[in-house]
């Protein structure tokens, strides 16, 4: 086992195309060994900086703040850190999750990763999908789950909450499930948000999403805290 180790370690650390030496992610931070949190078997999170949203209880308003990014990494940097687990996230059928922040705004540099990683690691992404469609499609053939965090299928609650259109959650949801097989890899998060949305907005939001094909759903309460 040592053995093949080594050999997958030198194998995926000579990957390197140029475009994937050139692509550098601003990165929030690298969390290893979540189980059963972000997705499949053992999980490493990795989060980046940069979201379009500005939602009131954001978890990771630090994601904001592109003046004081804790580091940037290059695809090949980013391989060479996780692949520590490797034999983790074959053993539980595990992988990365990209999250954030907003990882579809780092389409590229995630298209990279794919294209240079393990294909046997599954990959999950932690969106808002509220981005331009070009960067889904662009990531679409390498993914293997969504996470999806759709706040409030109410256009009013929803842009209040989060300050920016729904345009393009709508746009990118809908070509989503519109592809094949595709509604046992989507999971959907619902929450509860104090002050902007009630059990009828969840409820209705629910009904919404399952005459789209959405099976899967994380329904939860937010927890705020006192300022």
């Amino acid at each position: 086992m040592q053995q093949s180790t080594h050999v997958d370690l030198v194998r995926f650390s000579a990957v390197s195309s140029t475009e994937s030496k050139e692509i550098l992610a601003p990165i929030l931070a690298v969390s290893r060994h979540r189980l059963a949190l972000d997705g499949n078997g053992v999980v490493t999170l990795v989060a980046f900086m940069g979201c379009p949203l500005r939602c009131e209880y954001c978890l990771n308003d630090f994601c904001h703040n592109m003046d004081r990014v804790p580091r940037r990494v290059t695809v090949q940097q980013l391989i060479d850190e996780v692949m520590i687990d490797n034999l983790y996230f074959l053993a539980t059928d595990g992988g990365i999750t990209f999250g954030g922040g907003e990882p579809l705004l780092q389409s590229r540099f995630i298209e990279s990763f794919c294209q240079s990683c393990d294909t046997r690691w599954n990959i999950t992404l932690e969106t808002s999908l509220n981005v331009p469609l070009e960067h889904l499609e662009r990531v679409f053939p390498h993914v293997n789950n969504y996470i999806i965090d759709i706040k409030d299928m109410n256009r009013e609650i929803y842009e209040k909450y989060t300050q920016l259109s729904q345009n393009n959650l709508l746009t990118n949801l809908g070509w989503l499930m519109s592809k094949p097989d595709i509604s046992s890899k989507v999971t959907v998060r619902l929450p509860h948000i104090p002050s902007y949305n009630a059990q009828e907005d969840v409820d209705r939001s629910r009904e919404i999403l399952a005459e789209m094909g959405v099976v899967n759903f994380d329904e939860f309460n937010y927890i705020v805290r006192k300022k």
